[in-house]
């Protein structure tokens, strides 16, 4: 399956991040290029691709509803507590209404749920929300359909100015995985070094960009309404040099916590 996405955003260190003891990859979201300060001992004959399952009668489940459709996605608690907890926190009191598609990457990703349409964080913001800490795990990568906590920066010392390494954490904002365009030369790429079993297989045939993989914490994973998905990743932007926002404004109108049923699916 081929992803017709820009071959603007592609992968720089695409090996770094499908090999078995990787020190971390490049981040994007944040506008800047940061060194991973929290890494995951990954042990590729435990890892389970547990993205590729669908979900089970009861799983708790966002409703995402925008301007351009709905989405919905299973959520990981088991997987990232802390950040699920701040998500759903924030969803149920509200907070995601009305707030902004403010980043909108050629076809690879979407960031929203922020207040401002520019992405920045308003003054007076709830710095606690912010601060979550980061939660990656093996079993989580970002395939396509993949919402993450976009990650924020928390104070540097001098040393970690001049040679990196800052604290990230986990925010109120999130990002929606779409897809890089998978081309032959890649795809036989990822096959001959990925070490886990599948992973590669999995970005190839479901999408994904796996440069950011063990960046941000996973909350959670798309099962329904791709379509919407496609069209939140391709808006036509204007680049502030931090993030490509959308000429017209798009929506969050809502996020709605709740658990799945399979009679969804009838």
């Amino acid at each position: 399956m081929k992803r017709k996405k820009n071959a603007g955003v592609r992968l720089i260190l695409i090996m770094a991040v499908l090999m078995a003891g990787f020190t971390g990859v490049t981040l994007y979201l944040s506008g800047a290029h940061a060194k991973n300060d929290t890494y995951v001992d990954i042990d590729p004959e435990t890892v389970e691709l547990v993205q590729l399952d669908p979900p089970e009668e009861g799983d708790p489940i966002a409703i995402v509803d925008t301007d351009l459709g709905e989405f919905r996605m299973v959520l990981y608690p088991q997987y990232s507590p802390l950040a699920v907890k701040n998500f759903t926190d924030l969803a149920e009191s509200g907070y995601y209404n009305d707030t902004y598609v403010y980043d909108s990457g050629s076809g690879a990703y979407a960031s929203m749920g922020s207040p401002q349409r520019n992405g920045e964080l308003p003054e007076g913001y709830s710095v606690a929300n912010e601060l979550i800490p980061r939660e990656l795990h093996q079993d989580l990568w970002p395939l396509r359909g993949t919402v993450m906590s976009v990650a924020t920066a928390g104070k540097r010392s001098l040393k970690e100015i001049l040679l990196g390494g800052a604290p990230f954490y986990s925010g109120s904002r999130f990002v929606v995985v779409d897809s890089i365009d998978f081309t032959p030369e890649l795809e036989e790429e990822l096959r001959d070094i990925s070490t886990i079993e599948g992973l590669g297989d999995a970005f190839i045939e479901k999408g994904g960009v796996p440069n950011f993989s063990q960046q941000m914490t996973v909350i959670g994973q798309t099962y329904e309404g791709f379509d919407v998905i496609d069209a939140l990743t391709s808006l036509e932007t204007n680049d502030n040099g931090a993030y490509k926002i959308p000429v017209d404004e798009v929506k969050i109108k809502t996020v709605t916590i709740s658990t799945y049923a399979e009679k969804e699916d009838e």
